[in-house]
């Protein structure tokens, strides 16, 4: 009773001692991290989605005009051919590491480097007069193009596990929205003379103005907010007034470290598993490289082939599905381009207003994760089939519409999936290295369609559905053995 008493006076004592410790000059707009629950950074969050969507209007406005301009500068269909994959062999080499170097130097400046390093290459793409300058042009932006994986990995550590899918969800829609809508600027402009030179300075200037809204992002939100983190995790009941005391006085010492430019390491944690160390951008070039190196082995050697087979599959069944549409359309129901366009747009606008739809599903999942992507998986499958039998538009029609939702879940699945497999510390190393099977699938798409459009114009989407059916069966049966260790990572102690 008297210990009990004890603990409550105490307790009492702190909370009072609290609010002044946090009063300190570098924990201004923030609460004690002890007494209060971990809010939300909304504001960055907010910002970051408009990252997302300003990135791929950008782009989106560039992508359709690639392969006409490269033409225009006398290059042979096989030349066109050849520079067109020179971006996607990039991607596919460059992801994983550009990855972990984000999880190592920070999320600011490895973001900063790519948007300006992507604005300098869509800069030089402008003043391409020749096939050499434009394939130079593509090499920094195949490099580092990695915006969008970054701000996946930096909302993966600003957001809870159960936040997660709702948080990625939006961000993906915010993203397809410019998508959608990049076209439609990119074409307005060609129409004048000099178009495609000045999209692409259009282009880099608003990659450049990405970098400006990151620069002058609340980065204070998620200095905060990793302390608050810190604070609930390592306090618990049983502490003395004078541990809890010690303990804001350490995080308030901490974050001073953490805001100083030359600080050489800031924090080392552990989660999952997974180690990450974030050290500062001015750290010599050979250490950040050994970071990295760490970083590559550890997902290297971990037992998650399994998750990346499925990505595997599913991205080159999917690209299958796009690869001939259009020419199918023709073929099998007589529809013009421009009908088989409006398809097209249709189906993009409902994948981008799905992302709204992932936090809703999850939740009504209960955040199990692995039955969502296996039930997702299935019916992307089934809706593949459907549209390769199809017997008349408007069942291709319908196909459409749930193939874009179950995508867009699907999607968004197999990426928490990685992140709770891997652990959120190293989401950078991971979502990079889930880009990179991606890319994979980017270069053996093309060809496999090519070889299945010999046999019929619905071989690609046959082909799809076997593939389809090799991750249902790969999930079926490593499902249970996820959710096992889930069980036991949940019922064994916290420390």
């Amino acid at each position: 009773m008297f210990r009990k008493e004890q603990h409550s006076n105490a307790v009492h004592r702190f909370r009072i001692d609290c609010t002044s410790l946090c009063q300190c000059g570098r924990m201004n707009n923030s609460k004690c991290a002890i007494t209060h629950n971990r809010r939300r950074p909304t504001r960055i969050i907010r910002c970051i989605y408009v990252v997302g969507f300003m990135d791929l209007f950008g782009v989106s406005m560039i992508i359709p005009l690639l392969s006409h301009h490269v033409k225009s500068l006398g290059a042979s269909p096989t030349v066109a051919g050849i520079v067109g994959s020179t971006y996607g062999v990039l991607q596919l080499f460059s992801s994983t590491v550009v990855g972990s170097w984000s999880d190592v130097v920070g999320r600011r400046y490895s973001l900063l480097t790519c948007l300006l390093l992507s604005a300098f290459g869509y800069g030089l793409l402008g003043l391409s007069t020749s096939i050499a300058l434009f394939v130079l042009a593509r090499i920094p932006v195949g490099l580092f193009k990695h915006s969008l994986s970054i701000c996946r990995a930096l909302l993966s550590d600003l957001v809870s596990e159960k936040e997660r899918p709702l948080v990625m969800g939006h961000f993906n829609a915010a993203s397809s929205v410019g998508f959608i809508l990049g076209p439609v600027v990119g074409g307005y402009l060609t129409e004048h003379e000099g178009g495609f030179y000045l999209s692409s300075f259009v282009c880099a200037a608003i990659f450049l103005l990405n970098a400006g809204l990151v620069w002058m992002l609340p980065w204070s939100e998620t200095l905060n907010h990793r302390i608050d983190a810190n604070a609930n995790s390592k306090t618990k009941p049983s502490k003395s007034y004078d541990e809890l005391k010690n303990s804001v006085q350490q995080n308030c010492s901490d974050k001073n470290h953490v805001r100083h430019p030359n600080a050489s390491a800031v924090r080392s944690q552990t989660n999952g598993g997974w180690g990450w160390r974030d050290i500062s951008v001015v750290q010599p070039a050979w250490r950040q490289l050994t970071s990295v190196w760490i970083q590559i082995r550890m997902v290297a050697s971990s037992d998650m082939w399994d998750v990346f087979l499925v990505r595997l599959l599913m991205a080159v069944s999917i690209m299958l599905y796009y690869s001939n549409f259009s020419l199918a359309m023709e073929e099998r129901f007589q529809l013009k381009p421009k009908v088989t366009g409006y398809l097209i747009s249709y189906s993009s606008m409902l994948g981008a207003l799905a992302g709204c739809l992932v936090g809703p599903v999850t939740h009504l999942y209960n955040n199990n994760m692995s039955a969502l992507l296996l039930h997702s998986t299935a019916l992307t499958c089934t809706l593949i089939f459907l549209y390769a039998t199809a017997p008349n538009v408007w069942q291709v029609v319908l196909t459409s519409t749930f193939f874009a939702i179950s995508t867009t879940i699907g999607r968004t699945c197999i990426t928490d999936l990685e992140l709770q497999r891997g652990g959120a510390q190293a989401s950078g190393t991971l979502i990079g290295a889930g880009q990179s099977v991606t890319a994979v699938g980017r270069v053996l798409a093309p060809l496999l369609s090519g070889l299945a459009q010999e046999v019929s114009p619905c071989g690609p989407a046959s082909l799809g559905v076997v593939l389809g059916l090799v991750a249902v069966g790969l999930l079926l049966v490593r499902t249970p053995k996820w959710d096992s260790k889930t069980r036991v990572k949940d019922k064994s102690p916290k420390q």
